[in-house]
């Protein structure tokens, strides 16, 4: 099975379509370096993801790109558990199907920079994405005594980002007993395990902090990530080592 698709609800649709219109303010010269984020929709039953997974890892070595798995469930009635899936994740894609105006969503697909959604094993097509300018400002981010204190800098204008913390597993293997790749053993890379809302950000360069514990005993990392309010495009990240790799 090449892709299983998802219809968007045509509400979400039309809020995604009036959301497309809202500009961003342009990148400043002296604006900061950051990574880029890249959201894989994958899932461990569709037989079609493991070359998207693969370029994920690829793109995992990068410093320059944060890409994260976010597992889907919607196919774990068809055959295989994945056991990484969330029902957060489906909603989260579907919620990119209305912002980015799209009738349906599927596996394997990548939103890049909340700005294009490609096929996940399209190579040319993920490195165009990557190619494309984009907003940066300042986001700090610091773990002590089990805190996590994150600061955003200051920006003008009038626009407002969402804060949220995605806290990731870095890599996994595991062995397929049934569905589309059953005998097989995939590695998987970066798996979101939960994500928060820390705040919105209004150019005030604001301080937010949440507790280490609140996220997954096995997420190893977290991405604090800022994405325009209501429409997701990607401004602001960087990453913070939640726990010693083991």
């Amino acid at each position: 099975m090449q892709h299983r698709r998802q219809t968007i609800h045509a509400s979400a649709l039309a809020m995604g379509c009036a959301f497309a219109a809202a500009a961003l303010p342009a990148m400043s010269a002296s604006a900061p370096m950051r990574p880029k984020v890249v959201e894989l929709y994958t899932s461990e039953g569709c037989s079609s993801c493991p070359p998207a997974e693969a370029l994920l890892g690829e793109l995992a070595t990068r410093t320059d790109v944060v890409p994260l798995a976010f597992h889907v469930d919607y196919w774990d009635e068809l055959g295989w558990r994945d056991r990484f899936s969330l029902s957060e994740a489906t909603q989260r894609q579907q919620w990119w199907g209305g912002v980015l105006g799209l009738a349906s969503v599927y596996t394997p697909q990548m939103i890049v920079e909340g700005r294009r959604s490609v096929v996940g094993s399209d190579r040319a097509a993920v490195a165009a994405a990557l190619a494309e300018p984009g907003e940066s400002i300042a986001v700090e981010a610091q773990l002590a005594a089990g805190q996590i204190t994150v600061k955003v800098g200051a920006f003008p204008g009038p626009l407002k980002y969402e804060v949220y913390a995605i806290a990731y597993l870095p890599s996994a293997i595991t062995a397929i007993g049934r569905g589309e790749n059953a005998g097989r053993t995939l590695t998987e890379w970066n798996i979101v395990r939960s994500w928060r809302k820390l705040g919105t950000a209004d150019g005030r360069a604001p301080h937010f902090s949440v507790a280490a514990n609140a996220f997954p005993a096995d997420a190893k990392r977290l991405l604090i990530i800022l994405q325009q309010a209501a429409r997701g495009t990607v401004a602001g990240a960087t990453v913070l080592e939640l726990r010693t790799p083991t």
